[in-house]
C-alpha cells in the first residue's frame, strides 16, 4: 500500500519546531551559514532567501513545498554531514552526522511504519514524511 504523506509544512519566520531544525541543517548542507537552534529568526530567513535566490525561486523567505523539495539532499548509509544531522535529530539517535547502523535501523523502521519502501535511503518521500510530522505522530502513539 502506498503511503499517504502529510503535506510539506509552510515554514516562515517566527516558527519554532522540529521542521525548523531540519531546515537549518539542510541549509548548512547547501553551504549557508545558520545557527541550528530550532528558531526561524532573521539569520535563518536570510539563509532561506539566499538559497531561494540561488535556485531561481521567489526569494520571499517562506519555505513552501517547492523550497523544501529544492532543499532535499538524498542521504544513504555511509553518508556524513549536516543533512545526516538533520535526519538524525528527527529520531532518538545520536546526532553525530554519520549515517551508521543505528541511524539506518531507525530510518528503515520509520519507512516501514510510514508505508514507504524500507530501503534505508532518505529521498524526497522520506524527508516529506519526516518533516510533515509522520514521525511525531508515530512517537506520540508509542508513548
Amino acid at each position: 500500500m502506498a503511503a499517504t504523506l502529510s503535506p510539506w509544512p509552510t515554514t516562515r519566520q517566527g516558527a519554532k519546531d522540529h521542521a525548523v531544525i531540519t531546515l537549518q541543517f539542510l541549509l548548512l548542507a547547501h553551504g549557508h551559514t545558520v545557527t541550528v537552534d530550532g528558531v526561524f529568526g532573521a539569520q535563518t530567513g536570510d539563509a532561506v532567501r539566499a538559497f531561494q535566490w540561488a535556485k531561481g525561486m521567489p526569494d520571499n523567505g517562506v519555505v513552501c513545498p517547492a523550497t523544501w523539495e529544492a532543499l532535499i539532499v538524498e542521504v544513504r548509509p555511509g553518508a556524513q554531514g549536516s543533512a545526516v544531522r538533520g535526519l538524525q535529530q528527527e529520531f532518538a539517535t545520536e546526532v553525530d552526522g554519520v549515517y551508521g547502523p543505528e541511524t539506518e535501523k531507525a530510518i528503515r523502521a520509520f519507512q516501514q511504519r510510514a508505508a514507504i519502501p524500507a530501503d534505508g535511503v532518505v529521498g524526497a518521500t522520506t524527508w516529506q514524511a519526516l518533516v510533515g510530522g509522520a514521525n511525531t505522530v508515530e512517537l506520540q502513539q508509542a508513548a
